[in-house]
């Protein structure tokens, strides 16, 4: 049995005893079971239609709707499950013959409340409150006529969230050209499944403006590997596709190559790998292919889409001479509260600066966009804006 089966079924077969623990509570609120009753039997028609349905096939209007069907779906049972938790201690008294505790049910209540509408907050407002990072670099030898410099990071668009829908992409773009950077970086991950997902917003992507130029790496979205091609010809054709699009769109991608940002006399080596990442994510990059002599004293600023990437092959390298890593990939698990955020718990480099003894630097954008759940808790989609020195 496939692993994602496994795992839908087991997440019914968990629901389905959330949805029996409620039923047994409300034997004493009889209009109040038989709407339970009613609602799970919906939900559940929902989740088995959801588990028996191809993912890797139907258009981009199919993949939207699914996708805010799981998400509808869990906006019911997240909460459940925390009334349930509640109402479940609530209960312990009663194993040495007291009273349960009435007023931590209610606080159950008031905390499935408060998630259900975090949850759709997240989709309809926090998903769309663009943040502005602002972060100084000290970059060692870095040639005069650089120091100063303001580039822009963005990452993780995946576009194809939006359908074909650019207001969002458009006040972006606006945005972030009203930064005033020298140079515009962004660190992969445009689309979700396929090129055509790009082609509705190419002209507004077109309008992104620095002095120096905007540059973009692959990531593992990039590649078509979560589509179902007719061949291997057809799935290398549309990632060719995409970097067409993007070169029209009057970006420089960079696969597995350096370019030079030049100011006066003074350059800055840019180098940019396609996707490297561990399993189940494709490797793709190269990083002695985009810049053979990694370790010489020319200052360089890496785009690398993963930042598995950074602590597998710089991190600690004496050898490695890349003063910063740019890269996007975890998208804060689009929920964060403060400092912390769940992927955490997956992602030792999840967002913001990392540094290590031998003096690299890596940053993690949270990403734009979303991928999987249409929401952002907390997480709101990112622009950073590096002042190098």
């Amino acid at each position: 049995m496939r692993l994602p089966l496994l795992m839908a079924l087991v997440a019914l077969a968990i629901n389905l005893a959330v949805d029996w623990y409620i039923y047994r509570r409300l034997a004493s609120h009889k209009r109040l079971r038989n709407i339970h009753v009613v609602l799970t039997a919906l939900l559940t028609l929902v989740w088995v239609g959801l588990i028996v349905v191809p993912k890797r096939v139907g258009d981009d209007g199919f993949l939207i709707a699914l996708m805010w069907t799981v998400y509808g779906y869990w906006t019911f049972y997240f909460p459940k499950y925390a009334a349930v938790i509640f109402d479940a201690v609530a209960g312990l008294p009663r194993l040495w013959h007291g009273s349960r505790w009435q007023w931590l049910t209610a606080a159950g209540a008031v905390a499935a409340a408060g998630i259900f509408c975090a949850m759709w907050w997240g989709a309809l407002v926090e998903r769309f409150r663009l943040a502005v990072n602002e972060v100084t670099v000290t970059i060692p030898n870095l040639p005069p006529c650089m120091n100063g410099m303001r580039v822009v990071q963005i990452s993780d668009w995946h576009v194809g969230t939006y359908g074909t829908d650019t207001a969002f992409v458009s006040r972006t773009v606006d945005e972030i050209n009203a930064l005033k950077p020298d140079v515009i970086l962004f660190t992969g991950d445009i689309v979700n499944r396929h090129s055509r997902e790009l082609k509705p917003f190419t002209g507004v992507l077109s309008r992104l403006h620095a002095p120096l130029g905007v540059y973009s790496v692959m990531g593992n979205h990039d590649y078509g590997d979560y589509y179902s091609w007719p061949s291997e010809e057809a799935h290398r054709a549309d990632a060719d596709t995409l970097r067409a699009m993007q070169r029209r769109m009057g970006w420089h991608v960079l696969d597995n190559a350096t370019a030079w940002l030049r100011r006066g006399s003074d350059s800055l080596a840019l180098v940019g790998v396609e996707n490297i990442g561990e399993p189940p994510f494709s490797t793709y990059g190269d990083l002695n292919r985009a810049y053979p002599a990694i370790g010489d004293s020319v200052p360089k600023i890496l785009m690398s889409h993963n930042p598995a990437h950074w602590l597998d092959s710089i991190s600690g390298r004496n050898g490695v001479n890349i003063a910063l890593t740019l890269s996007g990939h975890t998208h804060a698990m689009q929920m964060r509260v403060g400092n912390f955020s769940p992927a955490a718990w997956k992602y030792p480099t999840w967002g913001g600066m990392y540094d290590d003894e031998a003096g690299h630097l890596l940053y993690v954008n949270t990403g734009i966009g979303t991928v999987g759940l249409p929401m952002r808790i907390g997480a709101t989609p990112e622009i950073t804006v590096f002042t190098l020195h």
